[in-house]
């Protein structure tokens, strides 16, 4: 990738974590778009810092930590919405399994 394009940095970037948690995670109601274009932005800011040398070899840990921080929080974002998806589907299933018992026993049952 000898430019850089910030388009193509965010679909790789989708496709690495959609990949890796088996969820296409636009699909992610709630995902941050913005969280992945800003981490796109910083990456192509630190790449061109360090062909530069505006970014030294001195600093150079202290931006990719900074890089990796963010990935991170994106990360325990997903996570995130990925707990909510996971609640709610417990939620419909078990809604289901009590609307057949109660129908089955005649006993009227709230789901928890």
């Amino acid at each position: 990738m000898s430019e850089i394009n910030i388009e193509e940095i965010i679909n790789q970037l989708k496709t690495a974590a959609s990949e890796s948690i088996g969820k296409d995670v636009n699909e992610l109601r709630g995902f941050g778009e913005s969280q992945v274009q800003a981490l796109a932005q910083q990456t192509k800011i630190v790449a061109i810092g360090i062909k530069s040398g505006e970014i030294t070899e001195a600093t150079r840990e202290f931006f990719l930590d900074g890089l990796e921080d963010m990935a991170l929080n994106l990360a325990k974002t997903i996570r995130g919405l990925m707990m909510v998806s996971i609640e709610k589907a417990w939620n419909a299933m078990v809604n289901v399994l009590y609307e057949i018992i109660s129908k089955i026993s005649g006993i009227a049952l709230m789901a928890p």
